[in-house]
């Protein structure tokens, strides 16, 4: 009889956790320094690691990856030179000491520390390299720059905060791996990061080759290679992949990161979200609790009106509410003139506790933002104590009108209401923008709303195909990539008008951030050519590659990518991806450790067929 799902992968676990690592093998160490306790007390032990701090020629901290173990500077003539070494040890320091491990005196344990209970008698020591004059202290309390962090990487990598990041990461990569190729017979396959610039999405960094007027393009994700592995038959694709876009850095973008990405045949879109919770599931880390599936799911069309964006945070309410039905018999102009727009709307959003948490200029700044960002007008409503409404709209809204917009909006006493009205995109898109500012601000006032130890993850699905091109509203652009196949009940719309048509994309949501995006993909090579030619206006003949594979038996196939950067951040609470990322790139995407880019000499350019042309004030400057 078959073993259960669940109870296959809880044995797995249960047997990688049964194989420790040996942190010691291959090493001339014997131990680590977190990993000593009482049971050790009397063994001699060699200890290897940085000087964290030293007190009074009496004791120093020894620190690795691990953790911290105290050691104690001998006092006695006979080990004069150890004393002398370890006392003028200067701080970070690299250390080797060896001696025997001794229960701390009564009432000197430490419980915050795990190797608190003991400490290292040092008999012998040699300090392996000297540390000079830091730029900034390795404390994660220690203020520093992100300049000075950037530049210093190395550094800034040995404090416990980067090193359980990315040791978290190398965890959750793992378990990955293994439910992928173990539990469920994916193929990793590496594909190629110098290929050829293609139309659509993000800038790509280009490459020059040693053909005059021909470059390479770093691909911004293996899209198209995983649809070729579908056609030549590997059925199950996956890879930890390096992706480059030429755009600027946010704190959640770098130029370069990492996605895992994956592609199966044969598959639909209930299946991929199958796979990526169970995978998700199986590699969460048990340190942040237990994630549920399966994840609950949207369309876009219920987060654009419920939240005014497509990746909603779902830990707390203030949900956009229609109030378009309850105003419509108003004699109020704006509001009548919102409501004869083809798609006009009049909606609000109901801050909890909003007159104690938020000031006036709070409410000030939150309305000018929807001003600038999206050239929407808020009006603001308050409930005061006694029940009765404060706004400039009240005086032309009768009793019965207030009473049915407290009821609507389920407004209590010191609750304020931001209210817009206009066409429907727009006023959900403010709407949104100032339902995540005001969370910050209650936040910031001492209001909690975010549970910050929650994970609530959510299937965003049903995007349209196409969306109008911002810079020309005539003209049509994938949402998401021009592989993506239309939903199949649209397919026929795809032909007559492409505007409604509904996509079988589907995003993953995490605390309202994106960190997984995927689609059926489009197998005709008929139906391909169509979307580029027809809707899209693309040459063709850039992807002729990939439309010529799709002749030749292409199974239906679909994936995903899942963010990795994105994703651990997330699960550890970090600011911003570069706290997850080894060597990251600065805010304007330059190395400031090994100052990349640089220049390069018109000699070294010459087998490229490339000169350089120089702004004035860069010749100057080079001249000088």
């Amino acid at each position: 009889m078959a073993l259960p799902r669940l109870l296959v992968r809880a044995l797995h676990r249960a047997a990688a956790a049964a194989a420790a690592p040996d942190f010691n093998s291959f090493v001339t160490r014997t131990n680590t320094c977190g990993e000593l306790r009482a049971a050790h007390v009397g063994q001699k032990v060699t200890l290897y690691g940085w000087v964290q701090y030293q007190r009074q020629g009496l004791f120093l901290v020894l620190r690795d990856f691990q953790g911290l173990t105290q050691v104690v500077i001998p006092q006695d003539e006979a080990h004069s030179h150890v004393k002398e070494l370890l006392s003028n040890a200067p701080v970070e320091s690299v250390v080797r000491v060896t001696g025997t491990v001794s229960p701390r005196p009564l009432g000197q344990e430490n419980p915050k520390m795990p190797t608190g209970d003991i400490e290292v008698k040092a008999e012998s020591a040699e300090i392996l390299n000297s540390c000079k004059k830091l730029p900034f202290e390795i404390k994660d309390f220690i203020k520093k720059s992100e300049a000075l962090r950037m530049q210093y990487r190395y550094l800034d990598l040995r404090s416990s905060r980067l090193q359980n990041a990315l040791r978290l990461r190398s965890r959750v990569v793992m378990r990955m791996r293994e439910y992928l190729c173990n539990l469920h017979g994916f193929v990793d396959v590496e594909t190629p990061t110098l290929f050829k610039r293609t139309p659509g999405g993000a800038k790509e960094f280009l490459v020059p080759s040693r053909e005059a007027g021909k470059f390479y393009s770093l691909p911004q994700s293996p899209q198209q290679f995983k649809q070729l592995l579908m056609v030549g038959g590997l059925d199950r694709y996956f890879q930890v992949a390096r992706c480059y876009r030429d755009e600027g850095s946010r704190p959640d973008r770098q130029p370069e990161f990492t996605q895992i990405d994956i592609e199966m045949s044969f598959v639909d879109q209930a299946g991929i979200q199958r796979l990526i919770e169970g995978l998700l599931q199986h590699s969460w880390p048990e340190e942040r609790g237990s994630i549920m599936t399966p994840f609950p799911s949207m369309t876009y069309e219920e987060a654009l009106a419920g939240y005014g964006t497509d990746k909603p945070d779902t830990r707390f309410g203030m949900k956009i509410m229609d109030i378009s039905d309850v105003l419509r018999g108003s004699n109020i102009q704006f509001l009548q003139n919102a409501l004869s727009y083809p798609h006009g709307s009049i909606r609000a959003i109901c801050i909890p506790q909003g007159v104690r948490y938020l000031t006036n200029k709070d409410l000030e700044s939150l309305k000018e933002s929807a001003k600038s960002q999206f050239n929407q007008e808020i009006m603001e409503i308050i409930r005061r104590p006694d029940g009765s409404l404060k706004s400039l709209l009240t005086k032309f809204l009768g009793e019965k009108e207030q009473s049915e917009l407290i009821q609507a909006l389920n407004m209590q006493e010191g609750d304020v209401v931001l209210l817009a009205a206009g066409e429907h995109k727009q006023v959900c898109s403010a709407l949104g923008a100032l339902r995540l500012l005001s969370a910050n601000l209650l936040e910031a006032a001492g209001l909690a709303l975010r549970d910050p130890t929650a994970f609530h993850f959510l299937w965003v699905v049903d995007f349209p195909l196409f969306l109008p091109k911002a810079e020309n509203p005539t003209e049509l652009e994938s949402a998401h990539h021009p592989f993506t196949a239309p939903h199949p009940s649209d397919v026929s719309l795809l032909y007559s008008d492409p505007t409604k048509v509904r996509s079988q994309h589907y995003d993953l949501v995490l605390n309202g951030n994106e960190v997984g995006g995927g689609s059926i993909r489009i197998h005709s090579a008929e139906q391909q050519r169509f979307v580029l030619e027809k809707v899209l206006k693309e040459d063709s003949e850039v992807l002729s590659h990939l439309i010529e594979a799709l002749e030749f038996g292409a199974p239906p196939h679909g994936g995903i990518a899942l963010g990795l950067d994105r994703l651990i951040s997330l699960i550890v609470d970090a600011p911003s991806i570069r706290d997850v990322i080894a060597f990251p790139k600065s805010f304007r995407g330059r190395d400031l450790m090994g100052n990349a880019p640089d220049y390069v000499t018109p000699e070294e350019l010459e087998p490229y067929h490339i000169q350089v042309s120089w702004p004035l004030e860069e010749k100057e400057a080079k001249k000088n």
